[in-house]
């Protein structure tokens, strides 16, 4: 049985949608329902909490989706949205992202309603949930506790707890072996698009890892102590990271560029307290949690 708060699962549904209907600053807009239907103590949902769904189905042999080039949604790609007093930002591009943390998922409560993109949920189909890659995206996830893997196509904003990182549907839950525990371990990396849509999706490769590419060794007798704000394969997007950081936080950047990736890494900081610090100013001002790294 899925153990998650009726509140949390309202929020999964809603994601950028909880966000003020009409233009946001870029361009996009959001069905006005989705705010005044999906809101905390609204009459939208039959149901009270989430469950699996009342049909069961074999979902072992559904196939993945394959992923192709799609424009960004009309829907759920503002350059910011707020859920319970908290502002998150939507990142430049998916390209090189990756993340390791908790998966959740939701199933029959939100069953036949509009994502944060404006399309319906359908808990038979790999789709997720994700607070800041564009939508649509599409994601390998990895379950690290048995190894299985499944690409999914991200749709919808959440999960909103700050432990967890990506919501998933019922079917890819079950495909990737948490549905009874509620949340697993997983390993997120997103997916760019092949050219061949008759490619089948075992054959697709998953994201290139930061591990690729490694930094160089540090050679100076001091620490020196990074955050790493993204790894893109596209300079123009880590560009883009660069100039929100300056913009928005007044952080100074810098970018490592690789054979295969382009990191914007913030530093260098001789004391860990003081990246923790810049770290959870990030993170409170709606950024993903930048990831610690000591070259």
């Amino acid at each position: 049985m899925m153990r998650l708060a009726w509140a949390l699962a309202t929020c999964t549904l809603l994601g950028a949608c909880a966000t003020t209907p009409g233009p946001s600053s870029s361009g996009n807009s959001v069905p006005d329902d989705t705010v005044k239907n999906g809101a905390p103590g609204s009459d939208r949902y039959s149901m009270d909490q989430d469950t699996p769904p009342k049909e069961r189905r074999d979902v072992s042999q559904l196939p993945e989706p394959v992923p192709k080039s799609e424009p960004r949604s009309r829907y759920g790609n503002p350059d910011t949205y707020s859920v319970w007093g908290k502002t998150y930002r939507v990142l430049p591009s998916a390209e090189g992202y990756q993340a390791e943390g908790l998966a959740s998922w939701y199933g029959q409560k939100f069953h036949g309603h509009r994502t944060s993109s404006g399309e319906s949920f359908d808990m038979y189909r790999f789709t997720a949930a994700h607070r800041s890659l564009p939508l649509p995206t599409y994601a390998r996830v990895t379950n690290l506790d048995n190894g299985k893997s499944l690409v999914v196509r991200i749709n919808d904003r959440g999960p909103f707890h700050e432990d967890r990182i990506i919501d998933l549907s019922w079917a890819a839950a079950v495909r990737l072996g948490i549905e009874q525990a509620g949340t697993g371990r997983v390993r997120v990396e997103t997916i760019s698009a092949t050219p061949d849509p008759s490619l089948p999706a075992s054959k697709i490769p998953t994201a290139v890892r930061a591990a690729v590419d490694s930094p160089p060794p540090n050679t100076g007798s001091e620490p020196r102590l990074f955050l790493q704000a993204g790894a893109f394969q596209d300079r123009a997007a880590a560009e883009r990271m660069q100039q929100s950081l300056r913009e928005q936080l007044g952080l100074s950047s810098e970018i490592r560029s690789g054979k295969a990736l382009h990191r914007v890494w913030i530093g260098p900081y001789t004391d860990d307290q003081q990246r923790q610090q810049v770290r959870q100013t990030m993170a409170d001002a709606g950024f993903e949690r930048p990831v610690p790294i000591t070259p």
